[in-house]
């Protein structure tokens, strides 16, 4: 049996906390679907075409990462995608607070299973809303990000 997981999230941008999740995960699952939510209702700071490209330079050489973009819950596109796992990251006591919820609604609507991955402690402290503020306040974010990223603002 494959082992597919999906990891869904914003992305914006993809940060080196992101990275190390999608990197180890790789180690655990035979496929890693890095898949962008599309929310009509948030403003984004990068567009989802350039989100997408982020992620697939960083990963350009795994051919065990997909990136996809996508609407509606996660748990359908899991079903469509044919995946048993959700892929999460957790930096916090409160992002295990906040996913624990989801991951039990996913499960009683589904039989999908969330796999959750703490982040590395070197990371721990990334998110992206902290790498917006620092990017819209001309800070050097290039230590938050995998390079795809640096590059792209940088022209």
């Amino acid at each position: 049996m494959i082992r597919k997981a999906v990891f869904p999230g914003s992305f914006d941008p993809i940060t080196l906390g992101h990275y190390d999740i999608i990197k180890r995960g790789i180690s655990l699952f035979d496929e890693v679907i890095v898949a962008i939510g599309i929310n009509a209702d948030k403003k984004y700071m990068f567009t989802l075409e350039d989100r997408k490209k982020f992620i697939e330079d960083a990963f350009k050489d795994e051919p065990k990462v997909t990136v996809i973009t996508y609407e509606g819950l996660t748990i359908d596109l899991c079903r469509k995608l044919k995946a048993d796992f959700i892929l999460r990251g957790l930096r916090n006591p409160a992002d295990f607070e906040f996913e624990k919820a989801i991951a039990h609604t996913n499960r009683k609507l589904s039989q999908i299973e969330t796999v959750f991955l703490l982040t590395a402690s070197k990371t721990s402290y990334i998110s992206s809303s902290i790498v917006r503020d620092v990017i819209r306040n001309n800070g050097d974010y290039s230590v938050l990000v995998p390079n795809s990223v640096v590059v792209k603002k940088e022209k």
